[in-house]
């Protein structure tokens, strides 16, 4: 399933779906964020690993450049609109976590492509929501009254938990990725 695009079909008019999807998900989870469950958990683990869906798809569906693209124009929406939604610090904290765990989610797909269809999308998006946890939760919740260690590994517990379970949905769009990213060659 690996595809080899030129570049007009990487354009961002072509990606337009993937940003927005990337931009709506990191904006929901900087709202989320900010509403503990309890001690150990708030609503953003279960949205946030959905920009690895995103990355993922996109990533399959056209290549890692294009997964690039998307993360950083998503990323620029989402930090636009979350500092004028979401307190500031969350909105800083979203965008240092969020592009540092994109490229490794990118980079660890691509070198697991070739492998069975489940292994790159697990085991990128498992490696990168380590990294997204220790950066996000240490920037948004240090010398607060949260207890960010605390939520930050029930937020990863989660996290893996939706990477497991983000495979399902993952798996039914292979066969719709030109819905995904219309002009691409899949």
């Amino acid at each position: 399933m690996n595809s080899s695009v030129s570049t007009p079909s990487a354009s961002l008019a072509t990606l337009w779906r993937p940003v927005v999807a990337m931009a709506l998900v990191m904006l929901a989870a900087n709202l989320a964020v900010q509403y503990p469950i309890n001690d150990w958990l708030t609503w953003g683990a279960f949205v946030y690993p959905l920009v690895f869906l995103v990355t993922d798809l996109t990533n399959r569906a056209v290549d890692a450049r294009a997964a690039r693209r998307v993360a950083w124009w998503g990323f620029t929406l989402a930090v636009a609109l979350s500092l004028w939604l979401a307190d500031p610090r969350i909105a800083l904290a979203s965008g240092a976590a969020f592009l540092s765990a994109q490229w490794l989610d990118i980079a660890v797909f691509n070198r697991l492509r070739q492998g069975r269809w489940w292994q790159a999308p697990l085991v990128g998006s498992v490696l990168a929501s380590v990294l997204d946890t220790l950066i996000f939760f240490f920037i948004a919740f240090y010398g607060t009254e949260f207890n960010w260690l605390m939520l930050g590994a029930g937020d990863l517990s989660v996290k893996w938990l939706m990477a497991v379970l983000l495979l399902a949905p993952y798996r039914l769009m292979l066969t719709h990725l030109r819905a995904w990213v219309p002009q691409a060659t899949v």
